[in-house]
């Protein structure tokens, strides 16, 4: 990782990012003189899974994987791609509001430049710029709603695909030569 200190070169992708997208040029100008930019090299880790940090990140440029780590049949563990995120994406949202362990790891797909933005900074932010930070706040939580919605579809699928309880009765009857 490899911190950028000219802010500036990056603005214009910062305001293209959907959570910044409403903020005045003003705000937004205050908001990235409390973040970092950061660039990342291809798999290079930036967040790992089960770790807790206060940071929300937005990609300005290049994609990142997320990927969590699941046990095997002989207890060994393997790293599940989920998916691929790129420029305007942004993660770490939860990390603004509370302090929880990362649901997956993050890692840097190709050469990627990230905006990264920690709660106590977010929270300064709210305070000097309240109608900015609500404005930032109401994408925010947007963004997790339709990422819960979204979760919430996939697990309603999968409960459509299970076998329920009559298929295992059928399933024995027939075996049985009920």
């Amino acid at each position: 990782m490899q911190e950028i200190n000219d802010k500036s070169a990056w603005r214009h992708r910062a305001a293209e990012v959907t959570t910044f997208k409403y903020l005045s040029p003003v705000e937004l100008d205050i908001l990235l003189g409390k973040s970092d930019i950061l660039s990342y090299h291809a798999d290079e880790p930036i967040l790992k899974e089960d770790e807790i940090s206060p940071w929300f990140f937005a990609i300005l440029q290049g994609t990142v994987n997320v990927s969590v780590e699941e046990a095997t049949l002989d207890g060994a563990l393997r790293n599940v791609y989920m998916c691929t995120l790129g420029p305007g994406d942004v993660f770490g949202e939860a990390g603004l509001f509370i302090k929880v362990k990362r649901t997956a790891s993050v890692s840097a797909a190709q050469d990627v430049t990230l905006l990264r933005l920690q709660r106590s900074d977010l929270s300064a932010f709210i305070r000097s710029q309240p109608v900015g930070g609500n404005k930032l706040l109401l994408v925010v939580i947007y963004s997790l709603l339709r990422k819960l919605r979204a979760a919430n579809q996939e697990l309603a699928y999968e409960r459509k695909a299970d076998m329920d309880q009559a298929d295992v009765d059928s399933l024995m009857a027939d075996m049985m030569g009920d």
